[in-house]
């Protein structure tokens, strides 16, 4: 399966934080994703960009957070987050990249 453009309008950008260091011992990455993308959409697009089988997708919607930026209330963008399982033997290094 090669990669179509729009699988890279699918996933946006790999997730690196220590709840997702902690996923990945489990076979498991994080992704950011479009807000628009369903399940099928994020396997098919991981499957193809990266070269592996994915067993499972999980997906979480976070909601942005208000803050302060220079003195005035101003609201974060919401983010989809997608927790992509994989099946045994397959593994994607996010710190390397495309």
């Amino acid at each position: 399966m090669s990669a179509k453009p729009e699988h890279y309008d699918v996933i946006v950008k790999p997730m690196i934080t220590e709840k997702a260091t902690m996923v990945s011992e489990v076979n498991a990455v994080v992704f950011e994703v479009a807000k628009s993308a369903n399940k099928p959409q994020i396997k098919e697009a991981v499957e193809a960009l990266f070269g592996v089988k994915v067993k499972a997708v999980n997906t979480t919607i976070t909601k942005g957070k208000v803050k302060k930026f220079r003195g005035r209330t101003g609201q974060r963008s919401d983010v989809k987050k997608a927790y992509v399982t994989l099946e045994e033997g397959n593994t994607i290094d996010v710190n390397t990249g495309l």
